[in-house]
């Protein structure tokens, strides 16, 4: 009775390991990779404020955005203007503003971006020249449907590390295989269990995109 009971316990460990191992498998390196970045933490989100610069050459831009995505509430604030608005309620007027939103949300949490936008196309693989570093990592490929968005059909090249992060992309615009931009992901900073890189520049030296003021609140 001891020896069969032992063999029943031995096949029901057995089959919760290979129940636990194909549910690994099931996860999509998309999903790995936002994960990594804290994607878990997203759900306590109830507010996040950061500013966009970009550097080039001698001249400065920059934006800054407050967010509050349980409310789909945006605020602009550039200047000493303000402009808000809900993004479920998108006219004429406010159509501008949430494409600069978009942008610069996109940039800051475009690991979150891979399981967050319907109607693309994933394809990932490893073992592959970074552009700019020229390391060996892996690297994944999203492409975005011909149709819906602000701007369909266009194309990114995501270079991760072994944990996932991470570390530069190429982004082809309508999905040409020349390059439109080529950035890296640098100087990554926890926030509340968000990891965002704060900096991403081109190997040329002379321009980088950056954030700055990045504030999240939570629950």
């Amino acid at each position: 009775m001891k020896k069969l009971l032992l063999i029943l316990i031995a096949i029901t460990c057995f089959s919760c390991k290979k129940e636990i191992k194909m549910a690994e498998n099931k996860v999509s390196t998309a999903e790995k990779i936002a994960h990594a970045h804290g994607l878990t933490n997203w759900n306590t989100i109830n507010q996040i404020d950061f500013t966009f610069n970009v550097d080039k050459d001698s001249s400065h831009f920059e934006r800054s955005w407050s967010w509050k995505p349980k409310q789909n509430e945006v605020s602009l604030i550039i200047d000493k203007d303000t402009i808000s608005y809900n993004r479920s309620k998108i006219d004429s007027l406010t159509i501008q503003t949430d494409q600069g939103f978009i942008n610069d949300k996109y940039w800051l949490l475009a690991p979150f971006q891979l399981v967050w936008d319907q109607g693309t196309k994933i394809s990932d693989s490893t073992n592959k020249i970074a552009p700019i570093s020229k390391v060996t990592l892996n690297k994944l490929t999203l492409v975005y449907g011909n149709s819906g968005g602000y701007t369909p059909g266009d194309a990114y090249d995501f270079y991760y590390d072994d944990n996932y992060m991470i570390k530069e992309w190429i982004f082809r615009k309508g999905n040409t295989t020349t390059p439109s931009m080529i950035t890296s992901f640098e100087n990554y900073e926890d926030f509340k269990g968000i990891k965002i890189a704060k900096d991403h520049k081109k190997p040329e030296g002379t321009w980088n995109l950056y954030f700055t003021n990045i504030s999240i609140k939570t629950d």
